[in-house]
């Protein structure tokens, strides 16, 4: 479905902040997708995980998709949100919580005080699909990369934190399907023998 950029409108101000005590909550995701054409030598299905970073103005570190989480929608929705508005892209949030982090604005990053502190909440994205136009494109502009690239790239150590722990979910969740494949197999393949020894049967 072809999408109009006038449709697609940031939010700005913040009269909808949610805040808890002095911490502004703020809510990301980690977009990804595996890659197809890859060779998966040995089993490591990372080998085809890429991440989705997004460029910030005058800068040529990377980050992933965050923003203030308000008062109108879930915290996967304003994921879900930011992800639209700063990567333009859509997908399939896992609602299991990669982790909860304490950080500070990018503007109050050297304040002593109180001001600018954030408690961002991070989930993992598997994209689906990526728009050709997006809310702050013109601020921010997005890249695939792989896992170690995205490492080296990352702006923030908590950023860094937060990929390690997206790796370890889906490296749980992938085993799990595997595993899970692997029972299913099993399960048809005995059905499947039982059905020939009754065909074969005769009384």
């Amino acid at each position: 479905m072809k999408v109009n950029r006038m449709d697609l409108i940031a939010r700005t101000g913040r009269h909808r902040q949610r805040y808890d005590e002095h911490f502004r909550l703020v809510a990301g995701c980690i977009p990804y997708r595996l890659k197809q054409s890859v060779e998966n030598r040995g089993g490591d299905w990372s080998n085809r995980l890429e991440v989705l970073m997004i460029s910030s103005p005058n800068r040529h570190d990377l980050v992933f998709p965050k923003g203030g989480w308000e008062t109108d929608e879930s915290v996967c929705e304003a994921a879900c949100r930011e992800a639209l508005e700063e990567a333009g892209v859509k997908g399939i949030i896992s609602e299991t919580i990669l982790g909860i982090w304490e950080f500070r604005s990018k503007s109050r990053e050297n304040s002593c005080n109180l001001e600018g502190v954030c408690r961002g909440y991070m989930f993992a994205m598997e994209v689906t699909e990526e728009l050709e136009w997006w809310p702050e494109q013109s601020c921010h502009q997005r890249r695939w990369v792989d896992v170690r690239e995205s490492m080296q790239l990352c702006r923030y150590e908590w950023m860094r934190e937060a990929l390690d722990a997206c790796i370890r979910f889906l490296s749980s969740r992938n085993a799990a399907l595997s595993t899970t494949k692997c029972v299913d197999n099993a399960i048809d393949a005995y059905s499947s023998s039982m059905v020939k020894l009754e065909v074969s049967y005769v009384p």
